[in-house]
């Protein structure tokens, strides 16, 4: 079963967007909400910021951290398959049988 794509209104910005896709309305607005708020930080630590350059860092630092938490899971998992191969490999002791 595909999900359905509708569109979600958000501000972001100042500047009203409609954004289509097939994520939870619940799911626009937390990302919405957290744009707003690093947005606002990068006003506050940079107030002369243009808009386009706020987005293109805001853009970078989400990027950034992707491919952070992608070598963290690639590194969990090749440790996780490490484990369970090395597991494996490990040569089982003798069970003691008795002729009851």
């Amino acid at each position: 079963m595909t999900e359905q794509t509708h569109r979600f209104k958000a501000v972001i910005a100042g500047k009203p967007y409609t954004i289509v896709g097939q994520a939870t309305d619940d799911h626009m607005r937390a990302v919405t909400t957290l744009l707003n708020e690093q947005f606002k930080q990068l006003k506050q630590v940079s107030p002369d910021i243009s808009k386009e350059d706020a987005a293109v860092l805001m853009a970078f630092n989400a990027i950034s951290d992707q491919l952070k938490m992608a070598a963290a899971a690639d590194a969990a998992a090749t440790a996780a398959t490490a484990a369970t191969s090395t597991s494996a490999e490990q040569p089982q002791a003798p069970t003691k049988e008795t002729g009851e």
